[in-house]
């Protein structure tokens, strides 16, 4: 299994960010979901992040909304989203699963960390959990074995800033803009600023999201920070494709030109 620590390792040794790829279980399909983030980590994703659908995305924009619904209308359920994972985790990246609390919580916290590292999963991305309230889920993702991501954004203090990356295991999701997801014309500006204000309190890798979607701009983030993730871009690849085959084809390219930015 690829950790989050291998994959840092070795994008630091060959001197660019790490590019981290997100797809929503169930979309497409339950198996296009795998196929797609397996063509993904085939032109250059190092990690994955599978989304578990949830029916109230409170920092979902609208592209990463229709994807979710199209999952939710799929009938995924949390069964899935371990599937998901375990096919994507064969393919060799680092595979995290990004949800809202509410669903772990009414699963069971113990039994979604033992659940998801049983499926090769190496960790989770909790948007929504505070660190005020993260005690449990601490506890049983380091029982589980698995790591812990949380959020800052450009709002935060350097109070928030401390207290999350205290909590965090794998690395840190530096938010670059106050906003839902979505692929934009420029990243925001305010990303680097909180990758150096980020680096004062942890020594684990930063990674910027929110607005990244060609490889022009995820050349301009990996000079500054450990990984860059996309989400938007890849859904909207999928969304406007004909059908599977060229949605396939469409995001492995996007993939191919993320990767051959972050590498710039």
């Amino acid at each position: 299994m690829t950790t989050l620590q291998t994959v840092f390792s070795k994008a630091r040794a060959e001197n660019r960010a790490a590019l981290v790829g997100y797809l929503p279980a169930g979309f497409p399909t339950k198996e296009g979901a795998v196929a797609a983030a397996t063509a993904m980590v085939e032109a250059g994703c190092d990690v994955i992040e599978i989304g578990l659908p949830y029916s109230d995305p409170l920092m979902d924009g609208p592209t990463i909304q229709d994807a979710v619904h199209r999952s939710l209308t799929n009938g995924t359920r949390i069964a899935d989203v371990m599937r998901t994972v375990e096919g994507v985790a064969k393919s060799g990246a680092a595979t995290l699963v990004m949800t809202y609390w509410n669903p772990i919580d009414q699963y069971g916290a113990g039994r979604f960390a033992r659940d998801l590292a049983n499926a090769g999963g190496v960790g989770t991305i909790t948007p929504d959990l505070t660190p005020e309230e993260s005690g449990t889920w601490l506890q049983e993702s380091k029982d589980a074995g698995i790591d812990t991501v949380f959020l800052v954004a450009p709002s935060s203090t350097e109070d928030r800033i401390g207290k999350v990356a205290k909590i965090c295991t794998g690395f840190v999701y530096a938010a670059s803009l106050m906003g839902v997801t979505g692929a934009r014309e420029s990243v925001g500006s305010a990303a680097e600023g909180l990758v150096g204000r980020t680096r004062r309190h942890t020594s684990l890798p930063v990674c910027v999201g929110l607005g990244v979607g060609t490889g022009k701009q995820a050349a301009e983030v990996a000079a500054y920070a450990d990984g860059v993730i996309v989400g938007s871009a890849f859904i909207r690849r999928l969304l406007d494709a004909p059908d599977e085959a060229s949605g396939l084809a469409s995001v492995r390219e996007l993939a191919a030109e993320l990767a051959a930015g972050v590498r710039r």
